[in-house]
């Protein structure tokens, strides 16, 4: 899942040593002696590529043709490490919430380990202090830019959580463990700034079909993979084997063309989120809005005048999370032609709108044996065709969205017409802008297929 951050030496308390001149040289060397085969169609450079270190055709590419294939040995994970035998022994007190402990304590002993067999691999990593995910940014501007789309939330919870795992769990392994993990490492900034590596250079393999009851697979580094920068119009993809991974072009590339990655469908608030980039409007085609679900509620009980109106809406909104269609921290996902959430927002507005006879019988059949009909499809292009009570509910919790943001769409329009203004703002302010534009730009669309 490469990022589309600056590439370069290793920074910060495990650089130490001289840098390698020629890392790319270094790392192709490496790939040779692992077993990694790049295809001779394709080139590791910075030049034409959109940002720092990327994957481009030397030759025209056909889809089907194997681009690289990278062997299981060469991955590096908490079992391949040199520190594996332990980290599986330890397994049980190295449980976390986010399941990436061992692999963050397998990248802390390697990166001070004079002699890893992945240092060819690290030279190609972006300078860890210069890393551009929101959770780096000062807090005031992270708020400032970022206020209604949801990030600033999602990175105080990823703070709270960083934190919480490095003094309960990282920390003391460390210490009882100082022959492996030298002092340089046992710092919680360098192991945010792994946490933000993770969640922007692993990969984790798809579990089987068979095995979708099993916990997912635990994350894993995959050299030359992580170089490839990201596209929703990908024109490669990952393909896992028993043997290797191999990346395969899904698409025709023209010599000179740079070879892009997916990682998955993913709006621009989760892209600035995990991987501290967007891609500027209206290229994100996965792009997404979200009404949180308490706004809805907000709206119905806006409409509600005598107070058996708001306990009614109350029991409600209690038969909805009795139905697991709704929660206090959920939210309603829009992308630009279909609602995400379709099921659980249909059921919100029925349960909400409909009248309270209705709502009792509703309620006494657990919600069962209720037909649905077709003018009920909340595709985007048949909203217009919505009962009025739900287009008006539809409509007052887009309108309270729109007020959680700081700014209205005519300023983002302003700003990003305006190619003057816009290039003198900091590359924060235009990532930003960017996020915001988009939400906003589907927020309103819903606002007009309402009216």
């Amino acid at each position: 899942m490469a990022t589309q951050a600056k590439r370069g030496r290793v920074a910060g308390p495990v650089g130490g040593g001289d840098a390698d001149p020629d890392p790319v040289a270094g790392f192709l060397s490496w790939c040779r002696q692992v077993g990694l085969e790049l295809s001779p169609k394709v080139a590791v450079s910075r030049q034409g590529t959109v940002a720092g270190y990327g994957m481009v055709a030397r030759e025209s590419v056909q889809p089907g043709e194997l681009l690289f294939a990278v062997p299981r040995a060469a991955l590096l994970s908490q079992h391949t490490c040199s520190i594996g035998g332990l980290l599986e022994r330890e397994r049980g007190a190295l449980q976390s919430q986010s399941g990436w402990v061992p692999l963050l304590l397998a990248l802390l002993h390697e990166l001070q380990a004079p002699a890893s067999p992945w240092s060819p691999y690290f030279a190609l990593w972006p300078e860890l202090g210069r890393l551009e995910h929101p959770m780096f940014w000062p807090e005031e501007e992270r708020r400032r830019l970022l206020q209604g789309t949801g990030v600033p939330e999602a990175v105080e919870k990823d703070l709270a959580n960083i934190r919480s795992e490095y003094y309960s769990i990282v920390l003391p392994f460390m210490e009882a463990h100082p022959d492996l993990f030298s002092p340089r490492v046992r710092s919680l900034e360098l192991y945010r700034q792994l946490v933000a590596l993770v969640m922007a250079y692993s990969f984790q393999e798809p579990l089987e079909e068979e095995d979708d009851e099993k916990e997912p697979n635990s994350p894993l580094m995959v050299p030359a993979a992580d170089i490839l920068n990201h596209l929703a119009n990908h024109n490669a993809n990952l393909e896992y084997s028993p043997n290797c991974l191999r990346m395969v072009a899904t698409q025709p590339i023209p010599k000179g063309h740079e070879i892009f990655n997916t990682y998955g469908q993913m709006a621009n608030w989760q892209l600035i989120h995990m991987y501290g980039f967007v891609e500027p409007y209206p290229d994100n085609t996965d792009d997404t809005a979200d009404i949180q679900m308490v706004t809805v509620r907000e709206a119905a009980l806006q409409g509600t005048k005598a107070e058996a109106e708001r306990l009614l809406l109350h029991e409600r909104w209690d038969f909805l999370c009795k139905l697991e269609m709704v929660g206090e921290e959920g939210a309603f996902v829009i992308g630009r032609e279909e609602v995400l959430t379709e099921e659980e927002l249909t059921t919100t507005l029925k349960v909400l709108c409909m009248p309270a006879e209705e709502f009792r019988e509703f309620k006494a059949k657990d919600g069962w044996g209720d037909n649905k009909r077709e003018d009920d499809s909340l595709t985007i292009t048949n909203i217009p065709n919505l009962k009025e009570s739900w287009k008006q509910l539809l409509r007052n919790s887009v309108l309270l969205t729109l007020q959680t943001y700081a700014t209205d769409l005519k300023s983002e329009q302003d700003l990003l017409s305006n190619k003057e203004v816009y290039t003198k703002l900091s590359w924060r302010e235009q990532q930003a802008l960017q996020v915001r534009y988009g939400q906003k730009m589907i927020l309103h669309q819903l606002l007009e297929l309402t009216t």
